[in-house]
């Protein structure tokens, strides 16, 4: 195993190793409730709720589900966008020990269908615009327990539930706080290495994996993110602390956050969806932000809308985080041009969002995704044998193991087989290494592109293509080639008001990269396909080019 020799470039504040509190998620909202009770927890649509409304709100929605049979175990699915309810039935749930089941809104019938039957769902809250296809949901899939809410049922907006689709025997979500008024915590014992989520794989193609994500895996994460933030958070008194959360509650880069909010006494700003003149009017509108955990896509947006000059945002922002994908180096300069505080970090669903960060203070390496955290231990082996362990500075798969890896795949043994051995888990990255112990993501293992004998990652090329000043968005993938076997073909959304052609790409190409590198095929978009989380889908992409290529 190597030393963990990169933690001589931690900032001086963060931990080597870190005693984990041994709790369940749900004691966390003792902190705030506790020592800011009047301080707003959730601002939502001009609408706030305190921390210690929250709480009770919570401990209601927990007993109320207790009362119509919940019990520790059981799995608890929530499909709904961010909003207030999203967070209380949450840990609500968790309260009980039942184990959450995180649903994107956006799932066809067909997807419902397969996780519902998998994880047994007893329990499904849901909006009552999506009530059609939960109709026949349930008609394929017996779901005891059926809540509905509004998309501004806790705006201040407020608007009516519409229940014209809903079946008699279904819940409403206000109905069910109203009609109790137990506030006292459920006395049900919650083990940190009980199940808390089963978090969905992202996926374009076919069904996602489910990992199941204990207490202990996401407290973990939580803590070991945390002190990486001190630099600036010791400066913003509790009092003042938000974080504007544009990614998905069901996503697991918006559910580490959902608890580390808990925990530093942060309050949530909560914005269901991403549009950019929305965003802008937003910022205006709030004295500051003290965190803005976003997606490359998202900032790429924000920074070259016409509108961005309204906002100074070195001083509007204090710290913004880049993850869920590789941020082009471009835009993490000009964000720091800006004055702004920005830092990669990077996890997976597997390891609760959370596995190597940037320091904060610390050096900066372009492109890097960091050092791993406290107490993860990783390993660089060969992209074909999956053990031999590469030299320092080679390409090769990045394996992981520390205390937020998940404990394994809902259902899915020969899966987790696969993925998890002896407590590593292969992550399918390639990444670099270098001597300092930061790590440079290549590219995804199933994403790298072989041309004429060459590895050719993505990534790389996606990069140049960025530093294109008329370019925007960008994204590589490789497509059949009957000379080469693969080339290269790129996909580029240009910037507003700008004309490029494939041939002044390709020549600029030429001069950043060596000559197989570089793109044979241009094609230009309005938009490139993205999912929830604002991530570019590039296997969405590389199917069209393919089955486009199939019909030629």
């Amino acid at each position: 195993m190597n030393e963990r020799f990169w933690q001589a470039h931690y900032d001086y504040n963060v931990p080597t190793t870190i005693r984990y509190p041994r709790i369940a998620l749900p004691e966390l909202l003792q902190i705030p409730a506790n020592t800011l009770p009047d301080k707003q927890a959730i601002n939502y649509e001009g609408a706030a709720i305190t921390f210690q409304a929250y709480r009770r709100t919570i401990l209601r929605m927990a007993n109320a589900l207790a009362a119509m049979g919940v019990e520790k175990g059981d799995r608890v699915g929530i499909q709904l966008p961010n909003c207030p309810q999203f967070l209380i039935a949450y840990y609500a749930a968790l309260s009980l020990g039942a184990v959450v089941v995180n649903l994107n809104p956006a799932y066809a019938l067909e997807e419902l269908t397969k996780i519902a039957s998998d994880t047994g769902l007893c329990t499904l809250f849901t909006l009552d615009e999506t009530a059609p296809r939960i109709r026949d949901l349930c008609s394929r899939v017996p779901i005891p327990h059926v809540i509905l809410t509004g998309r501004y049922e806790f705006a201040k907006r407020k608007a009516a539930v519409s229940t014209n689709s809903a079946r008699l025997d279904w819940h409403l979500f206000a109905s069910l706080l109203e009609g109790g008024d137990d506030e006292r915590r459920p006395r049900i014992e919650v083990d940190t290495e009980d199940p808390a989520v089963i978090q969905f794989t992202g996926g374009t193609t076919g069904i996602p994996k489910g990992a199941v994500l204990t207490h202990a895996n996401i407290l973990a994460a939580v803590m070991q993110t945390s002190p990486r933030m001190f630099p600036i958070m010791q400066f913003i008194p509790p009092e003042r602390r938000t974080a504007l959360i544009i990614i998905p509650l069901y996503h697991v880069y918006g559910n580490l956050i959902a608890n580390w909010s808990l925990f530093n006494a942060v309050t949530l700003i909560l914005v269901p969806r991403f549009d950019p003149d929305e965003v802008i009017d937003l910022l205006l509108e709030v004295e500051e932000v003290t965190y803005f955990p976003a997606v490359p896509t998202m900032l790429t947006a924000l920074i070259n809308h016409p509108r961005i000059g309204e906002i100074d945002l070195g001083r509007k922002i204090h710290v913004v985080n880049s993850g869920a994908a590789p941020c082009p180096v471009e835009l993490l300069e000009r964000l720091r041009d800006m004055g702004v505080f920005i830092t990669e970090a990077w996890g997976m669903t597997e390891t609760a969002s959370m596995g190597a960060f940037n320091p904060i203070l610390g050096k900066k390496k372009p492109g890097s995704i960091g050092v791993p955290a406290p107490d993860n231990d990783i390993r660089i082996v060969d992209t074909v044998d999956g053990t031999t362990e590469v030299p320092r500075g080679q390409p090769g798969e990045l394996l992981i193991k520390g205390p937020s890896v998940m404990k394994g795949y809902w259902n899915n043994p020969e899966e987790t087989a696969r993925q998890l051995v002896d407590g590593w888990l292969h992550t399918g990255d390639i990444v670099v290494q270098d001597e300092d112990g930061f790590l440079f993501i290549v590219d995804r293992k199933k994403d790298m592109i072989i041309a004429g004998g060459f590895n050719i990652y993505p990534r790389e090329v996606d990069e140049v293509l960025y530093s294109h000043p008329k370019v925007k968005d960008a994204v590589t993938v490789g497509i059949p080639d009957a000379y080469r076997g693969e080339t290269v073909q790129a996909f580029i959304v240009p910037k507003e008001g700008q004309t490029i052609s494939a041939e002044e790409i390709i020549a600029f190409c030429k001069e950043k990269m060596a000559p197989y590198k570089v793109p044979r095929q241009i094609e230009f978009r309005d938009a490139l396909p993205q999912s929830t989380a604002g991530k570019i889908l590039r296997r969405v992409l590389r199917d069209e080019a393919l089955n486009k290529h199939g019909q030629d």
